[in-house]
């Protein structure tokens, strides 16, 4: 958009806004509402409904001179279009006049309103969207009391019309405003809904197989100006003004989605307060007014009845309910007799308060603290991550985006949205992957490398850019050359603002440390870094796994050898023996603190019941480094206590002074001993500016039903560059090629709908949940006389699995992909022998 200013009148209004901008926003950003069904600020206007129109004048020009022609008193001539205009696909122009409130504006709009209602429903009382319906209040204000036409001419359709097993859609309550078509089409590249039919009869029907295939459907649902679209959890659940709204964040992946939920006290529930659906909540720096469905349905962990309710002590060989005296102190006591034998392990599924309480215990008694984590590189996102003031909302013409090792689209979806949109504002879209991903379709370069040669390709890339070209790999020795890679580089280099993504698909531990110092090598060397809209972001696979590394955690190059010198292991928020059968651990002393009775929590002497996010307070850092808070939104469970609650206890317990109360008093010591954070507080976390577009409750019709934000966008940590420290190049020391000695290298790949623990109590998910499976390309599946839907037995070191063979064109030679959190024990890229055991046709 240009930065030329247009000043026109509206009501009487003077409103200057930027050239480009459409009337209905025009008047938006005055405080002047001009009622929309069809039209979404985040989309294009097409003008269907016509509940815009509005009366339009505009000066009278000169032919001769060009100039405007003025009234005897000074005043612009205005000239009027004797028709009402669309005010969302009409846009401002200089001296401009709208009339927004004239008889023949409300004729017009009152007319309109009476087609709409001719086939609609009249069951406001049992319907959904009651009570938040854009149609209902639009009625109420601008509509017709009465109607002219016959109640038994109404058009009756399909009330119960499952588009897939996520949303429902009710065909009478359709206004065919093509909202959710538009969203699927336009802003997801998604479109597997659409019209079918004509005129009384139009509807919307489903395209894809299964229906209505799309991982950001939910949106859909919000945005729906009726009750047509209602989601399977929510319908029929409750009506709008009986719930309460807690402001929350997503624990489903990095990229930190803000989130409301929805909850009410219900007899169902024994009289106690349950969510009942999940919200977006608006946040333009993170993520704009959308979430994946991931992040909407996949919330039902906390409410499961699998849940641990009460500490259990391992007493002649069964674990049984204790106090959480007993508990903590038996705990206590074992910890201070292993001192520095202690291990604390712990994920990035915990708060900041929550890790930061854990490393001053562990520290306090002299033990170790690891990071459960089969990624690397969060020291260098320290120095030249994504910087301060950034929004990825900002990049476009003349910028760069360059992601590699990662398939955003099923690792962080909304990620994936914001990096397709600048793509198509005019951003130089770089993707290096060895495999095909849906990010592809925008990007201007494609970068295709072996597994294990992700940090050699940025090398070379970075060869290709400098005279000095210090010595690669013989593998990756000659792609330097590449016209494809020298282009890209020259893309990067050149671009006014660069950011990198960089995720672990193909990399373990010591790859994806050499990959994340690759990505900082080449964003210092091109000057994209120490700036808004430059730096790096990392794809964890845990909400706080970088609020781990800010806070000092770090993971263990050998943690087998760690457990096995251990005396006593602390394992939090994380669930090793699941992860790993094979991995020994056997210490004289296990503490397990987590929601459930995992694999890992099975062998402990003592298990500690934890709170979810939902019965809690905390804060997070995502991938861009933004600290964000997240608030309780149900009463704790009695019994159950939160994480950072239970280790200051154990810390009081043994002399340690932690803080066990309040979140907000544990994020003072943080940033009171940890540089990045100084000047953090939950007070800060809660500043909530004034966002566009200007979502609210209050005018439904314009944004959807997403809420606005009132309890905080978050602060944004400064990297080390902007806090004056100096970094420099290091060549990093690349891992050797994988040996696979006669079989095929095994990569662990991530599907948006697995089968962890946070996501496989929703059942919602079932149908769309990856399930242990291998995927094999054509030749390769032949060579090893492997054919489509086959039963082979795996074999990788110790571990093995078993999973079913599926065929795929795009899989790279030489290699087999496996989901991670689908029951397979393969946590890094390994060798592996495969076996049929099975056919498919005798299954």
């Amino acid at each position: 958009m240009t930065n030329k200013m247009i000043t026109l009148t509206i009501d009487g209004i003077q409103v200057t806004v930027p050239e480009g901008t459409n009337i209905v926003d025009a008047a938006k950003k005055a405080g002047i509402d001009i009622p929309v069904f069809c039209y979404h600020p985040k989309m294009k206007p097409v003008g269907m409904c016509r509940m815009c129109l509005v009366e339009v004048g505009r000066p009278v020009v000169d032919r001769n001179t060009g100039e405007f022609v003025r009234n005897e008193d000074g005043s612009l001539k205005i000239q009027f279009n004797p028709k009402l205009e669309t005010g969302c696909t009409t846009l401002v122009s200089e001296g401009m006049v709208v009339i927004n409130t004239s008889d023949k504006v409300k004729r017009g709009r009152k007319d309109i309103l009476e087609f709409l209602l001719t086939s609609h429903p009249l069951d406001c009382p049992i319907c959904d969207k009651g009570g938040e319906c854009p149609l209902q209040n639009l009625t109420m204000a601008h509509g017709p009391g009465t109607s002219r036409f016959l109640f038994d001419e109404k058009k009756h359709l399909l009330k119960h019309y499952p588009l897939g097993e996520l949303i429902y859609l009710d065909q009478e309550r359709c206004i065919q405003c093509g909202r959710c078509i538009r969203f699927q089409e336009e802003l997801v590249d998604d479109p597997v809904i659409g019209f079918s039919q004509r005129g009384r009869s139009l509807q919307i029907v489903t395209f894809s197989e299964p229906g209505f295939d799309s991982i950001f459907s939910g949106n859909t649902t919000d945005i729906c100006p009726v009750g047509a679209l209602t989601t399977a959890d929510f319908r029929f659940g409750a009506r709008p003004w009986e719930l309460n709204a807690a402001a929350s964040i997503c624990q489903q992946c990095a990229v930190g989605c803000n989130l409301t939920l929805n909850v009410r006290r219900e007899a169902a529930a024994g009289g106690k307060v349950v969510i009942k659906r999940v919200m977006p909540r608006q946040n333009e720096w993170v993520n704009e007014i959308w979430i994946c469905d991931k992040g909407r349905f996949g919330y039902h962990y906390t409410e499961a009845p699998e849940r641990l309710t009460q500490p259990l002590i391992r007493k002649e060989g069964e674990l049984v309910p204790v106090s959480w005296e007993e508990a903590l102190g038996f705990v206590a006591e074992r910890f201070r007799q292993a001192g520095k034998g202690l291990l604390t392990l712990a994920s990035g599924r915990l708060s900041n308060e929550d890790l930061f309480n854990l490393r001053k215990l562990s520290e306090g008694l002299g033990g170790k603290i690891a990071l459960y984590t089969q990624m690397s590189g969060g020291e260098q996102v320290m120095q030249v991550g994504l910087a301060k003031e950034s929004n990825l909302a900002e990049l476009g013409q003349g910028d760069a985006i360059l992601v590699i090792a990662s398939d955003l689209h099923q690792e962080a979806p909304i990620w994936w949205l914001r990096v397709k949109q600048a793509a198509e504002r005019g951003a130089t879209l770089i993707v290096a992957h060895p495999r095909p991903t849906r990010l592809e379709k925008f990007a201007k370069h494609v970068l295709r490398y072996r597994y294990g040669d992700e940090a050699g390709l940025l090398l070379a890339m970075l060869n290709s850019l400098s005279a000095k070209r210090p010595a690669l790999p013989e593998r990756v020795s000659t792609l330097w050359r590449d016209d494809q890679v020298q282009a890209a580089a020259k893309a990067f280099a050149e671009a006014q603002n660069a950011v990198i993504f960089f995720g672990n698909e193909g990399v373990g531990l010591q790859a994806s440390q050499a990959l994340a110092q690759a990505c900082l090598n080449l964003l210092l060397a091109t000057n994209h870094a120490g700036r808004p809209n430059n730096g790096l972001i990392p794809v964890w696979q845990r909400p706080n796994d970088q609020g781990a590394w800010e806070l000092g955690w770090r993971p263990l190059p050998n943690l087998d050898e760690a457990i096995s010198q251990a005396n006593a292991i602390y394992v939090v928020a994380c669930d090793p023996a699941g992860d790993n059968p094979t991995l020994p651990l056997t210490p004289d002393f296990l503490v397990v603190q987590d929601l459930f009775l995992t694999a890992t929590a099975k062998l402990a002497h003592v298990v500690l019941p934890a709170l979810p996010f939902t019965e809690r307070e905390g804060s997070l850092v995502n991938g861009e480094r933004r600290v964000q808070r997240y608030y309780p939104a149900v009463p704790p469970r009695p019994s159950a206590r939160a994480d950072f609650t239970i280790t200051g206890q154990l810390g009081k317990l043994l002399g340690i002074d932690l803080e066990d109360r309040l979140a907000s008093k544990v994020m003072l010591r943080i940033a009171a001993e940890v540089p990045a954070f100084s000047g953090i507080t939950y007070t800060a976390l809660a500043y909530a500016p004034e966002q566009w577009p200007i979502i609210g409750r209050e005018d439904l019709y314009y944004g959807g039903t997403t809420y606005e934000n009132k309890q905080g966008i978050g602060v944004q940590l400064p990297n080390a560059l902007q806090q004056g420290e100096q970094v420099t190049l290091t060549w990093p020391s690349l891992a050797q090629a994988t040996e696979i000695n006669g079989g095929l290298l095994a990569v662990p790949v991530t599907k948006l709908y697995d089968s962890g623990s946070t996501l496989v109590h929703s059942k919602l998910l079932d149908q769309r949940r990856v399930a242990a499976v291998l995927w094999i390309h054509p030749d390769e599946a032949a060579a090893h006389a492997v054919q489509e839907g086959d039963l082979v037995h795996l074999q990788f070191g110790e571990a093995s699995a078993m999973a079913t063979a599926i065929l795929d064109k795009t899989v790279p030679q030489g290699v087999i992909l496996l989901p991670r959190s689908a029951g397979i024990p393969l946590l890094e890229p390994c060798a592996a022998q495969l076996k049929v055991v099975e056919r498919s046709y005798e299954r």
